[in-house]
Protein backbone atom coordinates (compact mmCIF):
# COMPACT_ATOMS: atom_id res chain seq x y z
CA UNK A 1 0.00 0.00 0.00
CA UNK A 2 1.24 3.65 -0.97
CA UNK A 3 2.15 5.74 1.75
CA UNK A 4 0.05 9.09 2.03
CA UNK A 5 1.44 11.79 3.57
CA UNK A 6 -0.68 14.29 5.28
CA UNK A 7 -0.10 18.09 5.28
CA UNK A 8 1.97 19.35 8.09
CA UNK A 9 -1.13 21.51 10.11
CA UNK A 10 1.65 24.46 10.29
CA UNK A 11 2.00 24.63 6.20
CA UNK A 12 -1.43 24.78 5.99
CA UNK A 13 -1.92 27.78 8.01
CA UNK A 14 0.85 29.41 5.94
CA UNK A 15 -0.73 28.68 3.01
CA UNK A 16 -4.12 30.10 4.42
CA UNK A 17 -2.45 32.61 5.19
CA UNK A 18 -1.28 33.60 1.56
CA UNK A 19 -4.14 33.17 0.38
CA UNK A 20 -5.47 35.61 2.89
CA UNK A 21 -2.92 38.07 2.04
CA UNK A 22 -3.52 37.68 -2.24
CA UNK A 23 -7.08 37.90 -1.65
CA UNK A 24 -5.84 41.48 0.64
CA UNK A 25 -3.41 42.82 -1.97
CA UNK A 26 -6.13 42.00 -5.10
CA UNK A 27 -8.89 44.01 -3.26
CA UNK A 28 -5.88 47.06 -2.28
CA UNK A 29 -5.09 47.19 -5.91
CA UNK A 30 -8.92 47.44 -6.62
CA UNK A 31 -9.33 50.24 -3.93
CA UNK A 32 -6.28 52.22 -6.08
CA UNK A 33 -7.91 51.96 -9.24
CA UNK A 34 -11.15 53.59 -7.65
CA UNK A 35 -8.76 55.77 -5.89
CA UNK A 36 -7.58 57.02 -9.11
CA UNK A 37 -11.15 57.10 -11.19
CA UNK A 38 -12.16 59.46 -7.99
CA UNK A 39 -9.02 61.71 -8.15
CA UNK A 40 -9.72 62.30 -11.97
CA UNK A 41 -13.46 63.15 -11.23
CA UNK A 42 -12.41 65.33 -8.45
CA UNK A 43 -9.54 67.03 -10.21
CA UNK A 44 -12.11 67.34 -13.37
CA UNK A 45 -14.81 68.81 -11.13
CA UNK A 46 -12.33 71.56 -9.47
CA UNK A 47 -10.68 72.34 -13.18
CA UNK A 48 -14.59 72.87 -14.64
CA UNK A 49 -15.96 75.02 -11.81
CA UNK A 50 -12.77 77.13 -11.76
CA UNK A 51 -12.75 77.67 -15.85
CA UNK A 52 -17.01 78.31 -15.47
CA UNK A 53 -16.18 80.62 -12.77
CA UNK A 54 -13.82 82.74 -14.55
CA UNK A 55 -15.77 82.66 -18.20
CA UNK A 56 -19.00 84.10 -16.37
CA UNK A 57 -17.02 86.71 -14.91
CA UNK A 58 -15.58 87.47 -18.31
CA UNK A 59 -19.32 87.30 -19.59
CA UNK A 60 -20.52 89.88 -16.73
CA UNK A 61 -17.59 92.15 -17.61
CA UNK A 62 -18.46 91.79 -20.99
CA UNK A 63 -22.51 92.09 -20.12
CA UNK A 64 -21.38 95.58 -18.21
CA UNK A 65 -19.58 97.31 -21.15
CA UNK A 66 -22.62 96.77 -23.14
CA UNK A 67 -24.79 98.31 -20.49
CA UNK A 68 -22.63 101.44 -20.33
CA UNK A 69 -22.74 101.54 -23.91
CA UNK A 70 -26.20 101.27 -23.99
CA UNK A 71 -26.63 104.06 -21.32
CA UNK A 72 -24.29 105.84 -23.51
CA UNK A 73 -26.44 105.68 -26.61
CA UNK A 74 -29.41 106.52 -24.93
CA UNK A 75 -28.20 109.90 -23.39
CA UNK A 76 -26.98 110.99 -26.38
CA UNK A 77 -30.11 110.24 -28.24
CA UNK A 78 -31.37 112.03 -25.19
CA UNK A 79 -29.57 114.65 -25.77
CA UNK A 80 -30.20 115.06 -29.75
CA UNK A 81 -34.13 114.61 -28.81
CA UNK A 82 -34.00 117.45 -26.36
CA UNK A 83 -32.04 120.01 -28.89
CA UNK A 84 -34.25 119.23 -31.41
CA UNK A 85 -37.37 120.17 -29.05
CA UNK A 86 -35.17 123.72 -28.20
CA UNK A 87 -34.34 124.23 -31.18
CA UNK A 88 -36.96 122.42 -34.15
CA UNK A 89 -38.42 125.68 -35.46
CA UNK A 90 -35.23 127.71 -36.49
CA UNK A 91 -33.45 124.59 -37.95
CA UNK A 92 -33.03 124.15 -41.71
CA UNK A 93 -34.58 121.07 -43.24
CA UNK A 94 -31.24 119.65 -43.63
CA UNK A 95 -30.31 120.03 -40.41
CA UNK A 96 -33.47 118.90 -39.07
CA UNK A 97 -33.21 115.74 -40.91
CA UNK A 98 -29.81 114.81 -39.72
CA UNK A 99 -30.71 115.29 -36.37
CA UNK A 100 -34.00 112.77 -37.12
CA UNK A 101 -31.22 110.04 -39.01
CA UNK A 102 -28.79 110.86 -35.41
CA UNK A 103 -31.61 109.98 -33.37
CA UNK A 104 -32.81 106.82 -35.52
CA UNK A 105 -29.11 105.47 -35.47
CA UNK A 106 -28.75 106.01 -31.99
CA UNK A 107 -31.85 104.21 -30.95
CA UNK A 108 -30.91 101.59 -33.00
CA UNK A 109 -27.25 101.32 -31.43
CA UNK A 110 -29.27 101.17 -28.04
CA UNK A 111 -31.83 98.60 -29.37
CA UNK A 112 -28.49 96.53 -30.66
CA UNK A 113 -26.63 96.77 -27.15
CA UNK A 114 -30.27 96.17 -25.08
CA UNK A 115 -30.30 92.94 -27.26
CA UNK A 116 -27.05 91.84 -27.03
CA UNK A 117 -26.78 92.66 -23.36
CA UNK A 118 -29.66 90.16 -22.65
CA UNK A 119 -27.74 86.70 -24.86
CA UNK A 120 -24.09 87.59 -22.76
CA UNK A 121 -26.47 87.61 -19.56
CA UNK A 122 -27.91 84.23 -20.55
CA UNK A 123 -24.26 82.62 -21.37
CA UNK A 124 -23.79 83.90 -17.96
CA UNK A 125 -25.66 82.40 -16.20
CA UNK A 126 -25.48 79.25 -17.88
CA UNK A 127 -21.98 79.48 -16.80
CA UNK A 128 -22.74 80.13 -14.06
CA UNK A 129 -25.22 76.75 -13.13
CA UNK A 130 -22.14 74.70 -14.76
CA UNK A 131 -20.28 76.28 -12.24
CA UNK A 132 -22.60 75.38 -9.39
CA UNK A 133 -22.89 71.62 -10.49
CA UNK A 134 -19.00 71.33 -10.72
CA UNK A 135 -19.31 73.20 -7.15
CA UNK A 136 -21.69 70.17 -5.88
CA UNK A 137 -20.16 67.62 -7.37
CA UNK A 138 -16.70 68.51 -5.18
CA UNK A 139 -17.01 67.73 -1.91
CA UNK A 140 -18.56 64.23 -3.12
CA UNK A 141 -14.98 63.53 -4.61
CA UNK A 142 -13.22 64.81 -1.26
CA UNK A 143 -14.92 62.53 0.98
CA UNK A 144 -15.02 59.85 -1.40
CA UNK A 145 -11.12 60.13 -2.05
CA UNK A 146 -10.61 60.11 2.17
CA UNK A 147 -12.60 56.80 2.45
CA UNK A 148 -10.48 55.33 -0.46
CA UNK A 149 -7.44 56.19 1.05
CA UNK A 150 -8.62 55.22 4.45
CA UNK A 151 -9.64 51.40 3.12
CA UNK A 152 -6.21 51.25 1.48
CA UNK A 153 -4.87 52.13 4.86
CA UNK A 154 -6.99 49.51 6.62
CA UNK A 155 -6.51 46.75 4.14
CA UNK A 156 -2.47 47.07 4.44
CA UNK A 157 -2.50 46.51 8.66
CA UNK A 158 -5.13 43.40 7.85
CA UNK A 159 -2.22 41.58 6.20
CA UNK A 160 0.30 43.07 8.60
CA UNK A 161 -2.13 41.73 11.41
CA UNK A 162 -3.67 38.84 9.33
CA UNK A 163 -6.91 40.42 10.62
CA UNK A 164 -10.36 39.57 8.47
CA UNK A 165 -12.30 42.14 10.82
CA UNK A 166 -9.78 45.18 9.74
CA UNK A 167 -9.79 43.67 6.18
CA UNK A 168 -14.00 44.21 6.58
CA UNK A 169 -13.74 47.57 7.81
CA UNK A 170 -11.26 48.83 4.73
CA UNK A 171 -14.29 46.79 2.68
CA UNK A 172 -16.34 48.73 4.13
CA UNK A 173 -14.89 51.82 3.69
CA UNK A 174 -13.75 51.68 0.28
CA UNK A 175 -17.94 50.30 -0.52
CA UNK A 176 -18.88 54.18 1.28
CA UNK A 177 -16.03 55.68 -0.61
CA UNK A 178 -16.74 54.26 -4.23
CA UNK A 179 -20.96 55.09 -3.22
CA UNK A 180 -19.52 58.87 -2.62
CA UNK A 181 -17.92 58.68 -5.81
CA UNK A 182 -20.12 57.71 -8.18
CA UNK A 183 -22.44 59.78 -6.61
CA UNK A 184 -19.94 62.72 -7.54
CA UNK A 185 -19.84 61.93 -11.24
CA UNK A 186 -23.86 61.73 -11.31
CA UNK A 187 -25.27 63.49 -8.23
CA UNK A 188 -28.02 61.25 -7.84
CA UNK A 189 -28.42 62.23 -4.01
CA UNK A 190 -27.80 65.25 -2.40
CA UNK A 191 -26.76 64.78 1.18
CA UNK A 192 -26.75 68.51 3.32
CA UNK A 193 -23.95 68.05 5.29
CA UNK A 194 -21.31 68.19 2.15
CA UNK A 195 -22.73 71.16 1.01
Amino acid sequence: MAEIELPDPEELEEMRGKTFTKRVALTTAIFAVVLAIISLGGNNAMKEMLLAQQQSSDQWAFYQSKVMREHMYKLQKLQFETNLLERKKTMSPDLLQSYTDTIKKLGEEETRYRKEKKEIEAEAKRLEADRDINKNKDPYFDYAEVLIQISIVLASISILAGSPRIFYAAVLSAACGSLLGLNGYLLLVRIPFLH
